[in-house]
């Protein structure tokens, strides 16, 4: 089924978060040379600060949004047409999860754009905090954790794979696929690292062992050619950003029905 107006929400989203890792990328880049932090709240901190800053970290929260209903589209209703595989399902579990942070993240950038600051809360160690507060929070930290790590590995071996490929009508563009496989591969390296810190801090039981992504780039900062393995990755999150800005021309939407959500799930129904 095909809708216009879901089109134009899925393509906003991608659209969005393209912007948004760009911007992370340039973060990453200068906070090389100066210090700072390179996250999504960060950027989205850095465009609120330019002229008309408000009204486009409103435009983006509007965009950030519309890839929410596309993750939920994908994840609950089965958008891309997945088999029920137990890989399938591990990775609609990874698209709602990224679903789930990007309402986060839109919420937070509408209350900005609306000059409601939410100070400096929030993050990967603030979740830890809140979850480690929930009954069984310990375990619950570590499932997040875990799904921090599967997201990660999904996102890399979906560029490895090429597997993103069967959803793009990109055809002889062989440099351009390249850039989405390396954005691909190094965003899902960071996240790998997030969901790691995640763990740890469940294992621990101290949410400030939780870090975010600028925490990780700074950890791989610290490795062995660290320098040049950060300089990789920041260029890698710029490739990211590009491959959003791809999907936006060429990605290829369905439109989610009522009978396709109520399918999305059929184990559920026996």
């Amino acid at each position: 089924m095909k809708s216009a107006k879901f089109d134009w929400l899925a393509r906003a989203g991608y659209g969005a978060r393209g912007i948004v890792f760009l911007l992370v990328a340039g973060l990453a880049t200068f906070s090389s040379l100066g210090g700072g932090k390179a996250d999504t709240k960060s950027a989205l901190d850095v465009l609120l600060d330019q002229p008309l800053g408000s009204l486009w970290l409103g435009v983006i929260a509007v965009g950030l949004l519309g890839f929410v209903a596309w993750r939920l589209a994908q994840s609950l209703a089965n958008a891309d047409g997945h088999d029920d595989s137990f890989k399938n399902y591990v990775i609609r579990l990874a698209l709602f999860g990224s679903a789930v942070t990007y309402i986060g993240l839109a919420a937070y950038a509408l209350q900005n754009a609306l000059g409601i600051r939410s100070g400096g809360g929030g993050g990967e160690d603030s979740l830890a905090a809140w979850a480690m507060a929930q009954p069984f929070g310990r375990y619950l930290a570590g499932a997040i954790g875990l799904g921090f790590l599967t997201g990660g590995v999904v996102t890399a071996l979906k560029g490895i794979t090429r597997r993103f490929e069967r959803y793009l009508d990109l055809r002889d563009s062989q440099p351009l696929l390249l850039v989405c496989v390396y954005g691909l591969v190094a965003r899902g390296a960071v996240f790998a690292i997030v969901g790691i810190f995640f763990c740890y801090a469940a294992f621990t039981v101290d949410p400030s062992q939780a870090g975010s992504m600028s925490d990780a780039l700074r950890w791989i900062r610290q490795l062995p050619f660290g320098g040049v393995l950060y300089l990789l990755v920041a260029i890698g999150l710029a490739a990211f950003g590009i491959y959003n800005l791809v999907e936006v021309r060429y990605r290829r939407v369905r439109s989610p029905s009522m009978a396709d959500l109520r399918n999305g799930l059929p184990k559920l129904h026996r």
